[in-house]
């Protein structure tokens, strides 16, 4: 069976070139990820084509993720690295530069919203300050816990709220670019609240785009708010730093396990990220604890697991993504069928009632596997909440669906031709199953989908079938 957890590589230096993606998918690869917070915009068109190239050498879909800086408060221009002793004090200017030992931190709203007793934490938390006083915009901070400071690094300020618009002019400039790139998920960062993520969904919608939205939770506003924001996006990310520097790394691994039910139930994809391997930077294998992590990640059921450093700038970026697709096969024979009868007082959609149905019919008869025809793989997404222990293949003649399925958990996704009628879309279905070589002549397998044939969310029918 295949791996059902899916694998996102962050594509940087270190994966950028047609080897080292074509290792990247051979060893398991199902999504790239674009950081837009770093490299220039031929350089991630180059990558962009680079996987393209890929996904037709190795004759399956591969997600193309973008992902937004967004409001990002970060270190500016120092003519050098800064290093700061604990018990010293340095004072926080807002600008792109400063000078006389200054650090500077755009954009500048920093200096607007900062009062005694603020911690301004940098790189992740790794340097902490404590703000003394407020005089003429500037802070001045006392060192709680020094290191090296380089140009560029995250600044947090855990919560204070920064009156920054979500989507930047930076962020404007690097959607046009990535929807002209075609990408088929856009990561919305620091998302906030709802109104955040329906901003996003108009400014793709209005390009005449198919790319579905991730919003990434690393700020307690969004914590706050999840509810309201997994309403409105297609998918989100456990965001484990910044999240861990706003509301402390002890509150993560409970909120990892909250957000992955949230999503889950709601039947949307959950991305988790951020130091899945971390050692594998620099190191052939990860630690024990690394191990262990990943698989409490996939054990919590997330639909994904995404490499970053690891993939972008380390020393064993295909290792790494080996290493988390071996984690995932070892893990998840582990992992329990999902489904309960949903009750009338749920309200549950005819799409969600069948979904349910078709998984425990699927069981029931121990099919080979669940054919989930779907025009743009909606229908997918609500059969993999199930986390039925059937393969869950996802058959559409949109190569924008096929792609935004390869990070489905669970689910093959299978090209097929536009069908007329609802007789040829089972023909052509299980054509397409077969082909595939994981459903063989004479398996039995099931079917959802709907009768009315080429119309999304029209699921109203469960066929048992013979491949």
């Amino acid at each position: 069976m295949p791996r059902r957890t899916k694998i996102v590589a962050t594509i940087g230096p270190a994966s950028a070139s047609p080897e080292q993606l074509a290792a990247l998918a051979n060893a398991g690869m199902d999504g790239a990820r674009l950081n837009l917070s770093h490299g220039t915009h031929e350089e991630h068109r180059e990558r962009a084509r680079a996987v393209r190239a890929t996904e037709a050498e190795i004759g399956r879909p591969l997600a193309l993720i973008a992902d937004l800086q967004g409001p990002k408060l970060r270190i500016g221009e120092l003519e050098g690295p800064v290093t700061l002793a604990r018990g010293e004090d340095v004072v926080v200017a807002g600008g792109e530069s400063s000078s006389d030992g200054e650090l500077p931190v755009s954009p500048a709203v920093i200096s607007e919203v900062l009062q005694p007793g603020h911690e301004v934490l940098i790189d992740d938390g790794l340097v902490r300050l404590r703000v003394e006083t407020i005089e003429q915009g500037r802070a001045r901070c006392a060192v709680l816990t020094g290191g090296v400071v380089t140009s560029h690094k995250g600044v947090n300020l855990p919560g204070v709220p920064i009156p920054i618009p979500s989507i930047t002019r930076k962020d404007m400039d690097d959607l046009e670019l990535a929807l002209e790139l075609g990408v088929d998920f856009i990561a919305l960062s620091f998302v906030r609240s709802a109104a955040d993520v329906r901003d996003l969904r108009a400014l793709i919608e209005q390009a005449g785009s198919h790319a579905r939205v991730i919003a990434k939770i690393e700020k307690s506003e969004a914590v706050d708010a999840l509810d309201a924001i997994l309403d409105e996006t297609d998918s989100v990310m456990v965001a484990r730093g910044d999240l861990g520097v706003e509301i402390g790394v002890a509150l993560v691994p409970l909120l990892q396990k909250r957000i992955i039910f949230a999503a889950l139930e709601r039947g949307k994809p959950v991305i988790t990220a951020t130091q899945m391997l971390e050692t594998m930077v620099h190191q052939p294998e990860p630690t024990r604890a690394e191990a262990s992590d990943v698989a409490n990640a996939v054990l919590d059921g997330t639909s994904a697991l995404m490499l970053s450093g690891e993939t972008a700038i380390g020393e064993y970026p295909v290792e790494s993504v080996a290493y988390m697709d071996r984690l995932a096969r070892a893990v998840e024979p582990s992992l329990g069928y999902r489904h309960q009868i949903p009750e009338a007082s749920e309200e549950p959609t005819v799409g969600q009632a069948m979904s349910n149905a078709a998984c425990d019919v699927a069981e029931v008869l121990q099919a080979s596997a669940l054919l989930v025809p779907t025009y743009t793989g909606r229908t997918a997404s609500v059969v993999a909440r199930l986390r039925p222990r059937r393969p869950i293949l996802g058959l559409t003649h949109h190569d924008y669906a096929l792609r935004q399925m390869a990070l489905e958990w669970g689910v093959t996704p299978l090209l097929i031709p536009e069908s007329a009628d609802v007789e040829n879309l089972w023909q052509v279905s299980l054509a397409a199953a077969r082909a595939s070589g994981l459903v063989a002549e004479g398996d039995r397998v099931v079917i959802t989908a709907g009768t009315a044939v080429n119309l999304p969310g029209t699921t109203d029918m469960i066929k048992v079938a013979i491949a």
